[in-house]
């Protein structure tokens, strides 16, 4: 991975993309937003990510549905879900979908910017960004 970091960021609610891109842009990471998870897809259809910070509880696509898109289409993408409504079933259908972390709103923003940062460095070692999204061994 070189450069700035691009994270994208999904979530219903405008205040938190608002928050998570200020917060984030500050870090010099670069940002994109969406609203839901079809927005998320197409932003991803045409620009790599490094990593997806989506909400679970959203409508038409929920966090979870993007992430088993995002597997299916992208498996290399680490993804770290947030969500102000857990339970049990969202958080074992996350792991088994291999996401990096299931967060809890109200979250510490400083305590989310060191999970991404160290998802964003664990992936550095082993690969590069999604600059060549066509091609899979399979």
């Amino acid at each position: 991975m070189s450069g700035q970091p691009s994270i994208l960021v999904v979530d219903d609610e405008l205040l938190i993309r608002d928050l998570l891109y200020d917060f984030f842009t500050s870090q010099g990471w670069s940002i994109s937003v969406a609203e839901n998870g079809d927005k998320a897809l197409d932003i991803i259809a045409h620009k790599p990510v490094d990593l997806v910070l989506s909400d679970i509880k959203m409508p038409e696509m929920d966090g979870l549905a993007l992430t088993e898109e995002l597997r299916r289409a992208h498996p290399e993408i680490p993804i770290v879900l947030m969500t102000g409504f857990p339970s049990v079933d969202s958080a074992v259908t996350a792991l088994r979908q291999r996401v990096v972390d299931y967060v809890i709103k109200p979250f510490n923003i400083n305590q989310l910017y060191k999970t991404i940062d160290a998802a964003l460095k664990e992936r550095g070692r082993g690969q590069h960004s999604v600059e060549s999204e066509g091609s899979r061994d399979r």
